[in-house]
C-alpha cells in the first residue's frame, strides 16, 4: 500500500481505543460522544443514538454500508453499527481481545470457578432495522482465529457488490493487533522478532492484503479507496510483547506514544505511488475527507435533530497531491480531560499532563495508564517535533531562541476549544472507569450542598 500510495508520518488516533474509534466514525472530539474511556462486557450503553457516522454521511451519498469486526462502541441496542447508518454488520466483536480471555480457562486456568464471570457477547451479526444476532459465543481455541472470519466476510462482500452498480463503505476492524496478542496458528514463529506481537503483524499485513487482492480481482481497483490506519499509540506498558514506537509515553497518555499511529491512503489512478505527508491529520478527518470525495456534506443536526459540531478537515488535497489539509493543530486528549492535555501547532507540541514521562520500561516506573495525571505548574513543557519527534528536549525557556512566545497560540486554540463546549456540550461519559478515590469528606461535602440548593428552590418557590 505504501509503494502503491501514499504514507502518512504525523498521523493521529486517540490515546486508547474506544475513544480512537469514536473519533473516526463520527469525527468529533471523543468527549463530545461520552466516548472517552474503554468500553468493558456488562456495562451496557455505548455510542449514543444522535451520533452521526460515516456510515450515514455516506448513505445519503448513495452508500451501501458494512461493518465488520471490533467495533468497541458499547453493547446496548442503539450502540450497534446497524443502528448507526451500517446496512449490514458480520463478524463482529464489541470488545477487545482481552474481554474474552479474562476468565476463559484455556487461557486464564487460574481464574476461581467459584468466582462469577462477566459473560460477553459473543460473535454478532445483523441487518438495519432487525435485532442482531448472536452467531456464538467465543473462548478457547476460537480467538486466534477471529480475524479469518472477518477477512473472509470483507471477501465476500467485495464479491456480491463489486457489480452492481452501486458504491458501497466498509468498516473493516481487525481484533489484532491487541493485547493478548494471539496470532492464528498459521502465522506462529512467521515474524523476524519471533514474538507472539509480531506474528500478529505479519497475520495483520496478509489479511489486509488478500483483501486488497479482492479488490483487484473485482476490477474495482481505479474506483476504491482504502485507507489504512489504527484506534491508538502503541501500549509499551506490556513489554516484552507490546506494540513497537520510536516515541515518548505509551498508549493512555497525551505523549507522542499515545497518539501517533500509521496510516496508509491506497486509490489507484488517484494518488501518485510513493507519496509521503508529514501534514498534521488524523482519525478525525476521514469524516469530511470522505464526504468530500463522495460528494456530500457534513449535516447541521444530529440523529436526534439537535445542533452538532464536527472537529473534522478535509484530507483529500494530500490524498489527491492537490494542497494542503485546513488543519493547524492536534488536540490530545486523555479520559478525563476536556481542556486537552497537550497541544500541537505546526511542529511544536505544548504538554501540560506528564503522565508518561521517563523512565518508560522499569516495572516499579511504569507510565502509561498505570500511571498518574501529572500537570505541569504554570507554564508547560514545550517540545519542537521536527527537530526532537521524542520529546527528550524542553524549550520553552532554556534554548537559545526561547520559545515562550508561542504560549499565546496555544492559549488561542485552548480558549476556542473549551468554548466550543459552551454551544456543543461534552456527552455524559458512556463508560466506567476509576477517577481517583472519592472520600467520605467529599460525599458529605456534596450532600450538605444538595441540602443547602434544595433549601433555596423551597425559598424561591415560595416567593423568598
Amino acid at each position: 500500500m505504501a509503494h502503491e500510495g501514499i504514507q502518512f508520518w504525523d498521523f493521529y488516533g486517540q490515546p486508547s481505543c474506544t475513544p480512537g474509534r469514536a473519533a473516526m466514525q463520527t469525527g468529533r472530539l471523543p468527549n463530545r460522544s461520552g466516548m472517552t474511556t474503554v468500553a468493558a462486557p456488562g456495562q451496557g450503553g455505548g455510542l449514543p443514538k444522535g451520533e452521526v457516522t460515516l456510515a450515514d454521511v455516506l448513505k445519503k451519498a448513495g452508500y451501501s454500508t458494512f461493518f465488520t469486526g471490533k467495533w468497541h462502541l458499547g453493547e446496548a441496542d442503539y450502540a450497534m453499527p446497524t443502528a448507526h447508518g451500517y446496512d449490514e454488520m458480520k463478524n463482529v466483536y464489541l470488545y477487545h481481545l482481552n474481554a474474552y480471555t479474562y476468565a476463559d480457562p484455556k487461557w486464564n486456568p487460574d481464574w476461581p470457578a467459584a468466582v462469577p464471570k462477566v459473560n460477553p457477547l459473543g460473535e454478532i451479526q445483523g441487518k438495519a432495522g432487525e435485532k442482531y444476532q448472536e452467531v456464538r459465543k467465543i473462548g478457547g481455541d476460537d480467538i486466534p482465529l477471529l480475524d479469518q472470519g472477518i477477512e473472509t466476510s470483507s471477501e465476500d462482500y467485495i464479491k456480491a457488490h463489486a457489480q452492481d452498480g452501486k458504491p458501497f463503505f466498509m468498516s473493516i476492524n481487525f481484533t489484532k493487533n491487541h493485547q493478548p496478542n494471539l496470532p492464528a496458528p498459521e502465522f506462529v514463529g512467521k515474524s523476524e522478532v519471533k514474538t507472539k506481537y509480531g506474528d500478529a503483524v505479519v497475520e495483520l499485513d496478509t489479511r489486509v492484503g488478500r483483501i486488497l487482492d479482492a479488490v483487484r480481482a473485482a476490477g474495482i481497483s481505479d474506483n476504491t479507496l482504502v485507507f489504512y490506519t489504527v484506534d491508538n499509540g502503541a501500549w509499551q506498558d506490556v513489554y516484552p510483547d507490546s506494540g513497537y514506537t520510536p516515541f515518548r509515553g505509551t498508549k493512555g497518555t497525551d505523549m507522542e506514544a499515545g497518539s501517533r499511529v500509521p496510516a496508509i491512503a491506497w486509490w489507484p489512478g488517484h494518488i501518485k505511488p510513493g507519496s509521503t505527508s508529514w501534514d498534521v491529520v488524523g482519525g478525525l478527518d476521514l469524516m469530511a475527507t470522505f464526504a468530500q470525495l463522495s460528494g456530500t456534506t457534513l449535516p447541521k443536526s444530529d440523529r436526534d435533530g439537535k445542533p452538532t459540531i464536527f472537529d473534522s478537515f478535509d484530507m483529500s488535497p494530500i490524498l489527491l497531491g492537490t494542497g494542503k489539509s485546513k488543519r493547524t493543530y492536534w488536540l490530545y486528549q486523555t479520559e478525563d480531560e476536556i481542556a486537552p492535555g497537550a497541544i500541537r501547532v505546526g511542529k511544536f507540541k505544548a504538554v501540560f499532563n506528564l503522565r508518561g514521562d521517563y523512565p518508560p520500561f522499569a516495572d516499579e516506573d511504569h507510565t502509561g495508564w498505570r500511571g498518574p495525571d501529572k500537570y505541569a505548574a504554570t507554564v508547560p513543557r514545550l517540545y519542537d517535533l521536527q527537530a526532537d519527534p521524542g520529546e527528550h528536549y524542553d524549550i520553552f525557556m532554556t534554548n537559545w531562541t526561547e520559545k515562550s512566545w508561542t504560549m499565546p497560540i496555544f492559549n488561542d486554540i485552548l480558549k476556542k476549544v473549551v468554548d466550543s463546549y459552551v454551544k456543543y456540550p461534552p456527552a455524559e461519559v458512556q463508560s466506567v472507569s476509576y477517577a481517583g478515590p472519592v472520600r467520605n469528606s467529599q460525599f458529605q461535602r456534596v450532600e450538605a450542598l444538595k441540602g443547602r440548593l434544595e433549601q433555596l428552590q423551597k425559598g424561591t418557590a415560595a416567593g423568598d
